[in-house]
């Protein structure tokens, strides 16, 4: 049974998933479930929904008997089911650290970035303020991580590819990066060069441009 990823195509979770299996080489079916102009995925899937049946959200990865939700949960499947090239780093401790990382990317980082999808037209709002400044904090964190380091946990990682996606949305909603990490943008420019990174997110940069959204501008070309 062939390998099949249900994403769609704006979605920030599923390009995770996508990236991971192409990094490890993974031969998968990809389907892009449908998507309205509102960031909503309608009518849903009835495979989505057969798998994920309270969220009712991409991504989902089948892969024979197995059926999975949630892009870290499929982390950590294809890290098992698939474990060269590894994308988590060797030893129990720096495991253990990569993954706290990339859960900070989702559950720390990310939802700052959420509070702004509806603050688009008052990015001077209190609200709106105190979320660009959290990301702000959080990008100078990392940037302390890269000190002496190419990667966010050391070699390249499911983290980087969470955080990497994560960046592209904070970009969109108004809370980029800026000069004050250097080395932060030259780990995204790293990452953003890297093939598989590039299969995915391209496709995903001319839907936003046929929709008439903007492109960050690290990624136009």
């Amino acid at each position: 049974m062939t390998t099949h990823i249900y994403s769609g195509p704006l979605s920030m979770f599923g390009a995770k998933v996508e990236i991971a299996a192409r990094e490890k080489g993974v031969a998968f079916e990809l389907t892009m479930v449908p998507f309205t102009k509102d960031d909503a995925y309608e009518p849903k899937h009835p495979e989505v929904l057969r798998v994920n049946a309270v969220k009712q959200q991409v991504p989902v990865l089948v892969d024979d008997a197995v059926a999975l939700f949630d892009s870290t949960q499929i982390f950590e499947y294809l890290e098992d089911r698939y474990p060269t090239p590894a994308l988590w780093p060797e030893g129990i401790a720096d495991r253990a650290r990569a993954r706290q990382l990339e859960q900070k990317s989702d559950e720390v980082f990310f939802p700052n970035v959420i509070k702004l999808f509806g603050l688009q037209n008052d990015m001077q709002s209190a609200p709106a303020v105190a979320a660009c400044a959290a990301c702000a904090r959080y990008y100078a964190e990392m940037e302390g991580l890269l000190a002496g380091r190419e990667y966010l946990a050391g070699p390249y990682s499911f983290v980087d590819i969470a955080f990497y996606m994560a960046c592209i949305f904070a970009d969109r909603k108004g809370a980029g990066m800026t000069d004050a990490t250097p080395r932060l943008i030259a780990w995204r420019n790293r990452v953003r060069d890297r093939p598989a990174v590039h299969a995915v997110v391209d496709p995903m940069m001319k839907f936003l441009a046929s929709e008439g959204r903007e492109v960050p501008a690290f990624l136009q070309r």
